[in-house]
Formats: structure tokens, sequence, C-alpha cells
């Protein structure tokens, strides 16, 4: 019997409750998938969290050893120094080739452990500056809710770590799986939008959900042709409005927000049914099936057959 894929949350002082709490609810045993989850701190025994509260914690660095994924949860304030044997134990990690995921200020820890140089990373909008200025070898991105830079994963702030979260599920086990944990806790599995839409403004124009309902519509008809101007008509807005409005909700054009959307609806199609390549390209908008091949191989790096094979061992 394979063992389950173990993961470890890191609690360093200060770290903040809601943060902590994620990983250790997705990644659950009880939620019926291989996954363990245990915590650790510097030591074993009780970490300060801000807030007041304390946790009691599972073990020290060594845990950190034997372990498939390490998720560093956020700690205030912001950028406080870490130990030397952290960034040591984290640094150790990655060079054995585990992977390794922030939530919120997280990210300090993994930047102060020389594990973001040269990569794209994310944090809570409020620290993105202090984490770009600090550390200008990173490409920060304020205004998404994660980045998937392989064995290193960064989020933004405490919710964007269930977005996460969800993403690994997804990476490991398939979309159907992620969904089913997602059910469970009652929550969203793709959340729209970026931290874009949570940024304080001068402006006080409404943002954020305005086009939730012209998505909804749009991936209702992801197996039609819809057209920028039909997506703008229904949103009553002009074309180039929605546009401007569109990128700054999603972080991505409309094009290609519904491209994934399609590859991601092919996903789900590849795992729960027999349908073939061809005609779940059809059901999806993608039009043929080496259509749905090359966006594939472009957005997951795989192709439809082999991503069907790993996720319910048929061709």
């Amino acid at each position: 019997m394979q063992r389950p894929h173990r993961v470890v949350v890191l609690v360093l002082d200060g770290a903040r409750p809601l943060d902590v709490g994620i990983p250790t609810e997705v990644f659950h045993p009880e939620t019926g998938f291989p996954y363990e989850v245990s915590t650790c701190g510097v030591t074993g025994g009780t970490v300060t969290s801000s807030g007041g509260f304390g946790f009691a914690v599972q073990g020290g660095l060594d845990a950190l050893a034997d372990t498939d994924t390490i998720i560093v949860p956020g700690y205030a304030p912001a950028g406080r120094p870490i130990p030397a044997q952290v960034c040591e134990a984290l640094q150790d990690a990655a060079a054995r080739g585990t992977r390794i995921a922030s939530i919120c200020y997280g990210a300090f820890a993994l930047a102060d452990s020389g594990l973001l140089d040269g990569l794209r990373a994310t944090t809570h909008w409020d620290a993105a500056q202090k984490l770009a200025e600090r550390h200008p070898q990173i490409t920060v991105e304020p205004n998404v809710l994660f980045v998937d830079e392989g064995p290193i994963l960064t989020s933004a702030g405490a919710a964007a770590g269930l977005d996460l979260c969800l993403h690994i599920v997804r990476r490991d086990l398939g979309v159907s799986a992620g969904n089913e944990i997602a059910r469970g806790l009652v929550t969203a599995p793709y959340r729209t939008g970026g931290q874009a839409q949570y940024l304080p403004r001068a402006s006080s124009a409404t943002r954020g959900e305005t086009l939730a309902a012209t998505r909804e519509w749009a991936l209702a008809r992801l197996g039609q042709q819809v057209t920028i101007a039909e997506l703008a008509a229904h949103a009553r807005m002009s074309p180039r409005t929605f546009l401007r409005r569109f990128t700054e909700e999603t972080g991505s054009t409309p094009l290609q927000w519904i491209l994934r959307a399609r590859v991601d609806t092919a996903r789900e199609l590849l795992e729960s049914t027999r349908l073939s390549v061809d005609r779940i390209a059809e059901e999806v908008g993608l039009g043929t099936g080496s259509n749905l091949r090359l966006h594939f191989r472009r957005l997951l790096d795989v192709s439809p057959s082999e991503y069907r094979a790993t996720f319910t061992g048929r061709s």
C-alpha cells in the first residue's frame, strides 16, 4: 500500500491562525484522500500566534526532513526576522526536492531562505512592495491569488491560501478531488478575481465582482464561440470598458480566462467520462482534438491522454 503524501505545516512565532488552519483542513485525512498533515515549529511545544493564541505543535524542524510538502503560514509582523536554522531547514528541504508553499506573509520566510530568487512570487497586497524592495531578485506579482513555480508556490492573503491548497490538490489528484474537498469546506473550487479587487482605491466605484454574472454566463456557454462584443453586451458595457474591468477583476483577458475554463472543464471530462479527446474538445468549445492537445500541453505540460491515464488509470 502506498504511503500517504506527508504535509507539514511550519508554524513560526506570530503565526496567523487562519493561515495555519487552512492547510490542516484541506489535507486532513478525514477528507478521504491520501494525505496526512502535521505541524511543527522551530522546536516542539507551544508556538505563540498573532492575536494571543497559541499552537501546540507536534515537533521541531527535524520533522521537515521526512515530508513531501512543507507549507509556511503567514506570521506577523510581515517580514519579521526568522531564525537562521529555519532558513537552513527550508534550504535543505528544497535541495531534496520537497515541495514548499507559503501563505500570505509566509513568503518572506521563503524569500529570506533564498528559495524565491529568480522566481515569480506573491504575498498579501499590503506587503508586496516590502517584499519587492527587500528582495529585488524576486518578480513580485501583487495582483494574483497565488503563483505556482513548480516546487515552490506562494499565495496572497489568508483566504488565498485556500485557493493555493486546492490548487495543490488538483495538481496531485486531479480536478475532481479538488472539487470534492472544496464542497466539503463549502467553498468555491475556483475563486474568481485576484488581489487587485481588494486594494484600497481612491475611487469608490464598485469593482471586484461587478462581472461575476457575465463570467457565469460565459461558463454556461463554453461550447459556443462567444465574442468580446457579446460579453460586453451582457455586462452592459462598451467593449473597451469591459476589457479593462475584466482584466482588473481576473488578472487576465476574457479570451485567456475562457481558454483556461475550457481546459479545466476538459480535465473534469477526462477524469469523469470515457468521451474521446475529439468529443471533449467539441464539448468545451476547443473544436478539435489537436487544438485541445495544443492548449493542454501549453498550460499543463502534459497531453490529455497522459492526464487521463494519471488520474483514472485509463488511456
